[in-house]
């Protein structure tokens, strides 16, 4: 093999190596940038212990919220005349919802597990089509889309 062929070869495989990295990097950032986003939502959905919990009958929806009176089901927490929720598709006038208030005790987050479905689905997704394109890691990309859309899916199902 001449010395010519074996430094293009070399050059090739640094050049795979290189977009390996870079696609790996944007995913991987693609992903924390989805947790980081929807923490804000989740961490009141997952870590329930010692926040007030309870239903909201939502009785009104408009401008991307909804509202509804609270009604608590954990020890210390207070009746409200409102709270408000997020208007997602998984919200309806006319529907009881379990809830955790944020602090501050205005706002309300879909407790269980379609709170904390809807939180996290949509960084999968995301990140797939990076995986797919970025890494030609195909299975592993259909892998992250399929369990992305299922979690997704999953959050309107139990509505």
């Amino acid at each position: 093999m001449s010395p010519a062929a074996r430094s293009s070869r070399g050059s090739v495989a640094v050049l795979r190596f290189g977009r390996f990295a870079a696609m790996g990097t944007v995913a991987a950032l693609i992903l924390i940038a989805g947790v980081w986003a929807s923490w804000g939502t989740a961490q009141h959905a997952m870590l329930t212990k010692g926040r007030e919990r309870g239903t909201v009958a939502v009785e009104r929806c408009a401008g991307g919220t909804c509202a509804g009176p609270y009604a608590p089901s954990s020890p210390g927490s207070q009746p409200r005349a409102e709270v408000r929720l997020e208007s997602s598709v998984a919200v309806e006038e006319g529907r009881t919802y379990a809830v955790v208030l944020k602090p501050g005790g205005e706002e309300g987050v879909r407790a269980g597990p379609a709170g904390i479905l809807y939180a996290w689905g949509g960084a999968l997704l995301l990140a797939s089509v990076v995986v797919a394109g970025g890494l030609l890691r195909t299975r592993v990309a259909w892998v992250m889309a399929l369990s992305g859309a299922a979690l997704l899916t999953a959050t309107f199902l139990m509505v």
